[in-house]
């Protein structure tokens, strides 16, 4: 599978006439080699993909896991480098640029002393942008891919399902979250050993929880603390970070009311239940992402309210892949794309959010995070 993509990958350069592609986003260098190091902390090391488009391609990597590269990275050869000795990092690309006319990176995702150390070898007219070509070959995902997201669904449902358990009056919100960790960590453990023989990968939840209860509720990406919750309050649990199977992200939302809700948050929740509803019966083969999102706005100002952010977006091996469900993305959907849909209204008070992810089929859609969204049911 990696080495087919490498090959794919040299077969856009060729297309789009760059002569070497320099990777350095971590999930693109594990998209390519099925290798990753610091889970997207370089801590001063970079690890950096080599692929001409005619000729084998290179991993250079720090020596402290030259070992973990070995077993894993499918790629011809690998270069690891030590602090402090030589060049460091360095040593291996003067060669490669000086032998390449086009130079394709990932300008947004390239460590700031890489960069600079292009800009000492080659001048920047001879760079480009190999993102756009990186992002379309992820796009469409291939079966193997849709496994892990179905796999992530059910880990996805694994952790809500236990996070609504653990919510009730006077309990902290630390609780909730050791809660979804722990029943995410059991079911990508039970997923692993009946699916998959990648003994190295670790079925461990390793995010910090993003919830909010009472008053934080309007606080979007608040996490979890040492609050404790109360009979009438609401409590909003988002898995968009948390939902990491194999590598594979998801998103996924729900908001809840501990014994009872007030009738003022209700009206609130069913318009962004009915802002979701809308983007799905949108939400098809054939048409533009923004298309999408229009359907869900329309909804939300139509019950006087502002359009809070975008509707939804495309995850795979990333957090954020391309398309996003907004205004101004014209991108066409296909199947076997994986698209996070939500629906959201936020006022001065209060903000109610649903949000699952879907594969997207030649005819429709396909949903892969399962939970009610019915108010009777999200009130515990």
């Amino acid at each position: 599978m990696f080495e087919a993509r490498l090959d794919r990958l040299r077969l856009q350069l060729t297309r789009a006439g760059l002569d070497l592609a320099l990777i350095t986003d971590e999930d693109a260098v594990y998209y390519f080699t099925g290798y990753y190091d610091y889970l997207h902390m370089e801590f001063g090391r970079p690890t950096i993909l080599v692929v001409p488009r005619d000729g084998k391609s290179l991993l250079i990597t720090p020596n402290i896991d030259e070992v973990m590269a070995r077993s894993s990275a499918r790629v011809d050869r690998i270069a690891a480098w030590n602090d402090g000795a030589g060049n460091e990092w360095r040593d291996e690309l003067p060669a490669f640029v000086s032998a390449h006319s086009k130079i394709a990176v990932e300008p947004d995702h390239m460590p700031p002393m890489v960069r600079a150390y292009l800009g000492e070898l080659i001048d920047v007219s001879r760079l480009f942008d190999v993102t756009p070509i990186i992002a379309d070959m992820r796009m469409i995902k291939l079966d193997p891919e849709l496994q892990l997201a179905r796999h992530a669904g059910q880990v996805a449902g694994a952790m809500m399902s236990a996070g609504r358990e653990a919510i009730g009056d006077g309990m902290p919100e630390y609780e909730v979250a050791l809660a979804t960790s722990g029943a995410g960590t059991r079911k990508a453990a039970e997923l692993l050993a009946l699916h998959y023989t990648d003994v190295d990968m670790s079925p461990n939840i390793h995010f910090l929880q993003i919830m909010a209860s009472g008053s934080n509720i309007i606080k979007t990406h608040h996490r979890a603390t040492t609050r404790i919750m109360r009979r009438g309050e609401p409590v909003f649990l988002c898995f968009c970070g948390m939902t990491n199977f194999h590598r594979f992200k998801l998103g996924f939302d729900r908001t809840f009311w501990i014994g009872e809700a007030e009738p003022e948050q209700v009206e609130v929740y069913e318009v962004a239940v009915a802002s979701q509803k809308a983007a799905l019966e949108a939400l098809k083969p054939g048409v533009s992402a923004e298309s999408v999102h229009a359907a869900y706005a329309d909804v939300i100002r139509g019950a006087g309210f502002d359009t809070p952010f975008r509707c939804g977006r495309a995850t795979g091996f990333s957090f954020l892949e391309s398309p996003q469900l907004v205004t101004g993305d014209k991108t066409i959907l296909q199947p076997g794309m994986v698209l996070v849909v939500d629906g959201s209204v936020a006022t001065d008070k209060f903000r109610a959010q649903v949000g699952d992810s879907f594969i997207l089929t030649q005819d429709g859609y396909e949903q892969i995070t399962h939970h009610p969204k019915a108010i009777e049911d999200m009130i515990i």
